[in-house]
């Protein structure tokens, strides 16, 4: 699994789609965060933290970590080599982890430049250091546990279609009703609106970035990236047989 996880990363590196991921996510956080007017600039917002940024990264990678996971599989089926790959010393489920995981490491290179942002804004506080670091460590950890899942979603429909562009529209459609279509269903039905916030991710990712860790947030993104890479499994089975 270790030689396919680093065949993984070096695809990305190899050409130019794992520089472009990161150098998209840093330049339109740049932009959104410190250049453009609006609800996420953080010099306008008046307030020393980095809660624009946790508001805005879930929804850039929304778009950019389809973009990485759409040919993991399916490119490996539109050029017939899925068979030759399933035939190697590997299971099924190896295969699959090893593509996850080299998605989302590459996911993991483009977010760490950001981690300059907490040194940039701890100076400017009144008083200088006040911000909240454990809230803003909590966000990071919230971040990477969604990442995960969105990445096991990119995979998952990556497994479904030989085309690229079908891979990459549904696992946006389905990471944007698993974050944010949940939180609209709610306010359509408010005599159940707790409950159906509760099944999705943006209300796991805010309760993680209040900085206080409960279990049941951390088993929500890990049964939800389990569900989503047991069945690509399930797929890849199917297109074995």
């Amino acid at each position: 699994m270790k030689a396919l996880l680093l065949r993984e990363i070096k695809s990305f590196f190899g050409s130019l789609i794992g520089y472009l991921v990161i150098a998209v996510f840093l330049v339109l956080n740049g932009l959104f965060l410190w250049v453009l007017d609006g609800q996420y600039n953080i010099l306008q917002s008046g307030y020393n933290d980095l809660s624009p940024f946790f508001q805005l990264a879930p929804l850039v990678l929304l778009l950019l970590i389809p973009a990485v996971t759409m040919k993991s599989i399916s490119d490996e089926r539109k050029q017939g080599t899925i068979e030759l790959l399933i035939t190697k010393p590997l299971s099924i489920t190896q295969i699959v982890i090893g593509k996850f995981l080299g998605a989302f490491i590459l996911v993991v290179l483009a977010i760490l430049p950001t981690i300059l942002y907490i040194v940039i804004l701890n100076p400017y506080g009144n008083p200088e250091g006040n911000m909240d670091l454990g809230s803003t460590l909590g966000s990071y950890l919230g971040l990477l546990f969604l990442m995960a899942a969105y990445t096991s979603i990119g995979i998952f429909c990556s497994a479904l279609s030989e085309n690229q562009i079908v891979a990459f529209i549904l696992a946006v459609i389905i990471c944007f009703l698993m974050y944010l279509g949940f939180d609209q269903l709610a306010t359509i039905i408010k005599s159940s609106a707790t409950i159906i916030e509760k099944i999705g991710m943006n209300y796991h990712f805010k309760s993680i970035s209040r900085g206080v860790l409960d279990t049941r947030d951390l088993l929500y993104f890990i049964s939800i990236t389990f569900f989503f890479l047991s069945a690509t499994v399930f797929n890849i089975k199917k297109i074995r047989n």
